[in-house]
């Protein structure tokens, strides 16, 4: 659970704690998953997905995707996202949309100047199963041990997302050493602070 700026916990202890959202992007179901990490420990915060089929054209679909983000990080304050890398197949369309859904995504993330970090779909299986061909099931089925939760495997777009920020988080250094938590400047922001002369 997210700890309210009420509690009698120090702010020692809070800072201690990471909060990572994880985002499998889709323009049909978009899927999103919230785990916090403190003291090594993992707790499943909040997962779902957000359903775009029902959007008559792709700009509504995008703009519901960017609004969902930007109200998942202003609610539960991730330290760091984690999202999963683009995909080459044969259909340049399918990509092309795809890799919009995706730009979305990272744009709420840089908006709130949070870190974000991409991984590859055989490497979030790995992470997570042991085997970088595991199914879906066998992936919801560990992410599910892993956080100690019952999940529906109905939603594999959510569990997808848990066990991409499960992954990030077992792969603690991805982040640049010059990100720190406190002003949450990432890779990105570091690339735009560090090269101004480059931006347009």
């Amino acid at each position: 659970m997210i700890i309210s700026p009420t509690s009698s916990t120090t702010p020692d202890s809070r800072l201690s704690e990471k909060v990572i959202l994880g985002v499998d992007p889709g323009t049909q179901v978009a899927g999103y998953g919230i785990i916090s990490v403190k003291g090594g420990v993992m707790t499943m915060i909040q997962h779902g997905v957000v359903q775009l089929s029902k959007y008559t054209t792709y700009q509504l679909k995008l703009q519901k995707l960017h609004e969902t983000m930007l109200r998942l990080i202003d609610e539960y304050h991730p330290d760091e996202m984690a999202i999963e890398d683009p995909f080459f197949g044969k259909n340049v369309q399918s990509m092309l949309k795809l890799g919009r859904a995706q730009g979305v995504v990272m744009a709420a993330g840089l908006s709130r100047n949070i870190p974000i970090v991409e991984y590859a779909p055989r490497r979030i299986k790995q992470s997570v199963t042991g085997n970088g061909n595991a199914s879906k099931d066998q992936v919801s089925h560990m992410v599910g041990h892993l956080l100690k939760e019952t999940l529906d495997p109905k939603f594999f777009d959510s569990t997808d997302a848990l066990a991409i920020a499960i992954c990030h988080h077992f792969h603690e250094n991805a982040l640049p050493t010059v990100s720190t938590k406190k002003t949450k400047k990432g890779a990105w922001g570091a690339f735009v602070s560090e090269n101004a002369n480059r931006v347009l």
